[in-house]
């Protein structure tokens, strides 16, 4: 018979010290820090934890007492501090832990915090336990065609290699049976963004949607950004409001987050002078939810911003979400260097997955995050956001080229699949949803 180890059995001694709701944690705080300064990750947290059994009252403190009084400074730091089921190397994390366990808004400096500690694995853990508390196993995938009519466009931001001027040999402009040759009856949306063409009116937006909606009624169109909406009544004097009433009627459905980047001033005249301000951005987003038009967001990352600029990109979201309650969800987007290299290179994997747990909990009035995925970070990534699924033909900011026709052969079928085994591949269940995060209760079983 297999005897239940015990913490005496395993060498350990164990604290349990029962703190006050979050926030502030006067009690827990600065006896935890005191305690265990230089806490560094120790992997016999587990058979700690096996032997303990989590607990629900409070902080538990688990470490070898040979260890804090051993000769050797670098064994006398090999502690080990356990909360509430996450083994913590930076102790600065445990506060926002209990925060995110009673349910308490993160600050600013709790942001910037969960991106500027090396303990990446705690961070994972507390992002992954909020996606869990909601959505369980369960991610969600949608099948989509993103197309951009055309790369024309009268601004010339710094960062962005897909736009071109009248003229270029890469420029391009769709005909309507070209847009139309890229949907099928397997697509569940349309999200269709594109530059700030000089000539064409704002009718021909209209008359693009109107006639996506007729061909494709069970399309769900997700059209223009913000940008674009206000270059609307910058260049035809389309008021935003009027423009959004007007597309509603023709069959728009909801607003992709494109054209955020980030909400900073600084980073704002350095590389987009020409584009709309966070102010603008955030002032149409907030009308189209009042109109009953929900939207996206999105934060360009990975280029010249800050960590706090990050932080401050994502509160403001908030702050408008607990207003209007129209976003449907948060897209991080990394900065592609392309041709423009701004950086030297792009955000590494850790880079990205930091902003996508970052997100999670900081963002918590938001139903959900959704990730843009290859393939060689997907698996780990399925554990926080929802799985768009990049299918062929799409464009973006690396560069730009005539999208080639995709006839009218069925794909969903395959993309599915795709997605279903990127999901099972980090053990979850995959459930198709539709454009405006609807779950259509297609469970995919692996």
């Amino acid at each position: 018979m297999e005897t239940r180890p015990t913490l005496g059995m395993l060498g350990f001694a164990a604290i349990t010290v029962k703190a006050p709701p979050a926030p502030g944690c006067p009690e827990t705080t600065p006896r935890l820090l005191d305690t265990l300064r230089r806490n560094t990750y120790n992997p016999r947290w587990r058979r700690a934890q096996v032997a303990t059994g989590a607990t629900r009252h409070g902080v538990l403190f688990a470490w070898r007492p040979e260890a804090l009084s051993a000769a050797n400074p670098r064994e006398r730091i090999k502690s080990l501090l356990v909360a509430e089921g996450i083994a913590f190397a930076d102790t600065s994390l445990v506060p926002i832990w209990e925060k995110v366990l009673s349910g308490a808004r993160l600050p600013l400096e709790d942001g910037v915090r969960l991106f500027e500690t090396d303990d990446f694995p705690a961070v994972g853990r507390m992002a992954d336990h909020v996606k869990r508390q909601r959505d369980a196993d369960r991610v969600y995938f949608v099948l989509n065609r993103h197309l951009n009519p055309t790369n024309i466009c009268v601004l010339s931001c710094t960062f962005c290699d897909f736009a071109k001027k009248k003229g270029d040999p890469d420029a391009y402009e769709m005909s309507m049976e070209e847009i139309l040759d890229h949907l099928d009856e397997e697509t569940r949306e349309v999200h269709m963004v594109g530059g700030h063409h000089p000539d064409w009116p704002f009718e021909k937006y209209v008359e693009i949607v109107s006639t996506i909606h007729k061909n494709f009624p069970n399309v769900q169109v997700k059209a223009f950004t913000a940008a674009e909406i206000d270059y609307f009544y910058r260049r035809w004097k389309v008021d935003p409001e009027e423009s959004l009433a007007m597309l509603k009627d023709a069959g728009l459905r909801s607003m992709p987050g494109g054209g955020a980047e980030v909400f900073s001033d600084r980073v704002h005249k350095l590389l987009l002078p020409g584009k709309n301000t966070a102010n603008r951005w955030l002032e149409i987003h907030g009308m189209a939810h009042r109109m009953g038009i929900p939207s996206n967001a999105t934060l360009l990352y990975g280029h010249i911003e800050t960590y706090q600029e990050r932080v401050e990109h994502m509160m403001r979201l908030r702050e408008l979400q607990d207003d209007t309650g129209g976003f449907l969800a948060f897209i991080p987007l990394e900065y592609q260097t392309g041709d423009t290299n701004l950086v030297p290179r792009q955000a590494s994997a850790v880079e990205d997955l930091k902003t996508v747990a970052a997100s999670r909990l900081m963002l918590d009035n938001f139903p959900a995050r959704q990730g843009l995925l290859g393939d060689d970070r997907r698996a780990d990534r399925v554990h926080r956001p929802q799985l768009r699924r990049k299918r062929p033909g799409r464009h973006h900011r690396r560069g730009a080229h005539r999208p080639r026709r995709q006839g009218r052969k069925p794909r969903g079928a395959g993309a599915a699949t795709a997605c279903c085994a990127s999901s099972g591949d980090a053990g979850k269940t995959p459930v198709e949803r539709d454009a405006l995060y609807n779950d259509d209760s297609r469970v995919y079983v692996n």
